[in-house]
């Protein structure tokens, strides 16, 4: 069974080579319409660089103010950083637009690895987000004690190293023999056996997912009874305080529910022609399409904390401003 990288098609092709001195040898290029080939790049460069711009923001702000130093800004900056990395794999599409791979066999292995990375670090990010909102809505008064920034650290960091592990243990072969999946050159393909396409299905997909939705349902049922105990008058004047704390995580459990929500929604169809088979007896235009939209997930993550979180659109506003380059900007009051 093989993977192979996507390739878009629009309109009318001509089969050209990848490499033209080479006739026996080569793969066949695909030349797009002159529109196509202009407003494809454009576009993959766009949301490239808008999705590295928002990651990086991102990044820049649980890193740099201290008063976002939580267990669960911990864990978006974590799932930050792996779509500030999915922003560089969507240039490696750019470079196959024609359908021909021009910069090696090393470099496509490397592509690979970093997908394989990026996806499953992704995943475990959401299980560990699924579980903070968890223990957070479920057992608000144990959560203190409970999820603490020392065990988010060491949570986030087992995620990429058995991210990584996985990677190498997976792509193992490949890393052994890069381009040993070729036909021609100018593919870029890697080949896995049946039974590390069933590991992968199960530990990189149905475990994840099955988690994270056992846990939404479980977060969502709570919510529901937790805002009908909040409402107005619910409740006595002297709890009040603890009120509003259940309130603002309602709010968070609210935010990265929809970003779990989104990401599922981009998830699955990707799996879903993964799983048809090899490129070949896939529609290249749909596969095109839903890895398009898995690879936009990591651009439209940051516009949901700009929309539901406060806090990121002031720390945006003082990043943007060169107000971070002041002393004392690590300790300003952003929630």
């Amino acid at each position: 069974n093989v993977k192979q990288l996507n390739f878009y098609q629009s309109g009318t092709h001509i089969l050209e080579l990848c490499f033209p001195e080479l006739l026996n040898s080569s793969c066949r290029r695909t030349k797009p319409s002159p529109s196509a080939a202009v407003l494809i790049p454009f576009m993959l460069s766009f949301v490239s660089l808008t999705t590295v711009t928002l990651n990086l923001l991102v990044i820049v702000s649980v890193s740099h103010f201290r008063r976002l130093h939580t267990p669960t800004n911990l864990l978006i900056l974590s799932l930050a950083v792996s779509d500030f990395c999915v922003g560089f794999l969507i240039l490696f599409q750019i470079f196959f637009l024609d359908g021909c791979w021009y910069l090696g066999d090393l470099l496509c292995v490397f592509y690979y690895v970093l997908d394989v990375v990026v996806t499953s670090s992704s995943v475990g990010n959401m299980v560990l987000i699924s579980v903070d909102r968890y223990v957070a809505i479920c057992y608000p008064l144990h959560y203190p004690t409970k999820v603490t920034l020392s065990r988010a650290r060491l949570a986030v960091s087992l995620c990429w190293i058995c991210s990584l592990l996985y990677d190498f243990v997976l792509m193992r072969e490949n890393l052994k023999h890069p381009g040993k999946a070729n036909l021609c050159l100018g593919e870029c393909v890697i080949s896995f056996s049946s039974a590390e396409n069933v590991s992968d299905l199960f530990i990189t997909v149905v475990i994840p997912i099955t988690a994270i939705t056992v846990l939404c349902v479980r977060v969502f049922v709570a919510a529901v009874s937790q805002i009908r105990a909040i409402r107005p008058g619910a409740a006595a004047q002297p709890q009040r305080g603890g009120v509003t704390v259940r309130k603002s995580e309602l709010r968070a459990a609210r935010t990265l529910g929809v970003v779990v929500l989104v990401f599922l929604v981009c998830l699955l169809p990707y799996y879903c022609v993964v799983l048809e088979g090899p490129a070949d007896f896939v529609n290249a235009s749909y596969v095109a399409f839903v890895t398009s939209v898995f690879y936009l997930n990591s651009c439209i993550n940051p516009l949901i904390y700009a929309l539901f979180y406060p806090w990121f659109r002031k720390s945006v506003k003082i990043i943007v401003t060169f107000k971070v380059m002041k002393p004392g900007s690590r300790d300003i009051k952003m929630m």
